[in-house]
C-alpha cells in the first residue's frame, strides 16, 4: 500500500485522504458528505478512503490519533488537515482553495 499511496498523493489534482475506521460513528456520517463532495466536484479531487485499522503504518507515518482524519495532499505534499466532520460546503471551498 505504502509506494502505491506516494503515487496516488503525488498527483496534480488534489488528493483528500479519509482516514477512518468501520467502527468510527463520526466516519460513517462523513461517507455521504464525501460522495456529495466527490459529486460537486468531479474529475477536480480524488478522494482515498483508508482504513487505520489494516493500514496502521500507513496511520501512524502520518500522525493519525484519532478518525475520521482528513488530509488534503497535491503534488505529495499536505496542504490542510483536520479531525472530526465537516459538512460538505466546508470541504468544497477547502478543496478549491488549494485546487490552484
Amino acid at each position: 500500500m505504502k509506494s502505491n499511496f506516494k503515487d496516488i498523493i503525488n498527483s496534480e489534482t488534489p488528493v483528500l485522504v479519509d482516514f477512518f475506521a468501520d467502527w468510527c460513528g463520526p466516519c460513517k456520517m462523513l461517507a455521504p458528505i464525501l460522495k456529495q463532495v466527490k459529486e460537486e466536484l468531479g474529475d477536480a479531487v480524488k478522494i482515498v478512503k483508508i482504513d487505520v485499522d489494516k493500514n496502521q503504518p500507513l496511520a501512524a507515518q502520518f500522525q493519525v490519533r484519532g478518525v475520521p482524519t482528513m488530509i488534503l495532499f497535491k503534488n505529495g505534499k499536505q496542504l490542510w488537515r483536520q479531525s472530526g466532520v465537516l459538512q460538505k460546503n466546508d470541504l468544497v471551498s477547502i478543496i478549491k482553495q488549494h485546487k490552484n
